[in-house]
């Protein structure tokens, strides 16, 4: 079941097509912690050159996907709705498995501190039981 469509995480994040990855929200505690989904397809445009033959979700693209997940606990926050998260820094990378085409990227993020204007989340990628990727960001609240 569904918490959040990808519709009304649009309605919250200012991200669209091509460099939209939450396709449902599955929990969701404000100012605290999220799961969401992404599927990955072989339409996705980044596999048209990363790599020919071999597609592979770009680990950027991984993060990316987890620093929208984790700022959408931020921007349900009253404080901050309305406004924008932006990723001011990105701490203890790790890409643990290869993504492609087929995989569902569990994306989960626990927001670990909580400042006026920043926060910082610790997130994780998983394909089934596997983590795929694990990093923690800082967010810097704006308009």
């Amino acid at each position: 079941m569904s918490l959040l469509s990808a519709q009304q995480v649009m309605d919250i994040i200012p991200n669209r097509y091509p460099i939209f990855f939450i396709d449902k929200v599955e929990e969701l505690t404000p100012g605290e912690h999220i799961v969401c989904y992404k599927n990955v397809t072989i339409n996705e445009p980044f596999f048209q050159g990363h790599f020919p033959g071999e597609p592979v979700m770009p680990g950027v693209l991984i993060v990316e996907a987890l620093a929208q997940a984790g700022s959408i606990p931020l921007l349900t926050l009253p404080d901050f709705e309305g406004q924008t998260a932006y990723l001011g820094g990105l701490n203890k990378v790790k890409f643990r498995q290869k993504v492609v085409p087929g995989d569902v990227l569990r994306l989960q993020v626990d927001i670990i501190k909580l400042k006026k204007f920043a926060g910082i989340g610790y997130g994780q990628a998983f394909v089934g039981d596997k983590k795929v990727c694990e990093v923690e960001m800082t967010f810097i609240i704006g308009r």
